[in-house]
């Protein structure tokens, strides 16, 4: 399904749900001809992390959204994941996308799962890699968080100033699963997971800290996911990485954060199981995760 030549990638800007969202269009041509790939990305990415992935499956009309904190969009902080939800529904309404193969990783995931009962007719299929959907009973922990604050999150601390994508890089790949990144992959997420530093020299995290650690922080507010997942008749397919251990560590973010069982309260959902690989799924195996999307755009232009 590749091309020889890249799709013009056009930046582009919608205000939905009060909040400004940057995306990225391709393939115009091709939107009503085929069907629309819409990416959404995962906690502390941007809409540029599906690059390679989007440049191998070809021709298609795609859009690559920037969700609220992250990459480009306007720097608010993510209280309730109702409001992810929110942004991604309105999106796909503001720009009448229609016939769409939604991919989404991790919190992306979910975004699409809960926006996607508003505008079923809208969509053929789900690919959603490793979400964010726990166990129902996750949803009902009433155990305080340690922190106050998303200021007080460990995420919060992250280094914030960069040198250049190539500095920041090298910095993380010997660090939690950096190292098992993709090297093309690696360096999208930090060449367009910086903007240039307003306040001195250099570059600053496109996703800063705090908010980063503020969606962290609200990750347990959505319990109304699993009316979402319930109410759905359209194919769905759950790509779930290796299963937490015991002794995990908290913020070790390698494992997956799906319930095992996930996929059987989709009235049409199904699962592939990577029981070696990392949450980060599509910058760990990009190849393999193209190639599920390639069958899963064939199997849904056949259907």
């Amino acid at each position: 399904m590749q091309t020889t030549d890249k799709l013009e990638c056009i930046e582009k800007n919608a205000i939905v749900n009060g909040i400004r969202l940057t995306y990225f269009e391709r393939g115009m041509v091709f939107r009503g001809v085929k069907p629309t790939l819409l990416f959404v990305h995962a906690t502390g990415f941007h809409a540029r992390v599906w690059d390679k992935i989007i440049n191998a499956l070809g021709d298609f009309h795609s859009i690559s959204v920037d969700q609220r904190g992250h990459g480009r969009s306007e720097k608010k902080k993510t209280q309730h994941w109702s409001e992810v939800i929110t942004d991604t529904s309105e999106m796909i309404e503001q720009l009448d996308l229609t016939n769409i193969i939604a991919i989404g990783h991790s919190m992306g995931a979910h975004a699409l799962i809960g926006a996607a009962p508003k505008a079923e007719h809208r969509f053929l299929k789900i690919i959603a890699i490793d979400p964010v959907i726990p166990e129902e009973a996750a949803f009902m922990d009433d155990t305080p968080s340690p922190f106050n604050s998303a200021e007080e999150h460990p995420t919060a601390k992250r280094r914030n100033e960069f040198d250049s994508a190539e500095e920041m890089a090298e910095r993380l790949k010997p660090k939690g699963s950096f190292g098992l990144f993709d090297p093309e992959m690696l360096m999208d997420y930090c060449r367009h997971g910086l903007l240039p530093n307003d306040k001195g020299k250099g570059y600053v995290l496109a996703c800063p800290p705090h908010i980063e650690a503020s969606v962290y922080m609200s990750s347990r507010s959505n319990h109304d996911i699993y009316n979402a997942v319930r109410s759905l008749s359209l194919p769905v397919l759950i790509l779930r990485a290796k299963e937490p251990a015991k002794d995990r560590n908290a913020m070790d973010f390698s494992s997956s954060p799906t319930w095992p069982k996930l996929a059987s309260e989709f009235s049409n959902g199904r699962e592939i199981y990577f029981a070696d690989k990392t949450h980060f799924l599509p910058m760990e195996i990009p190849e393999v995760i193209t190639k599920i999307i390639a069958q899963e755009i064939t199997s849904a232009q056949e259907a």
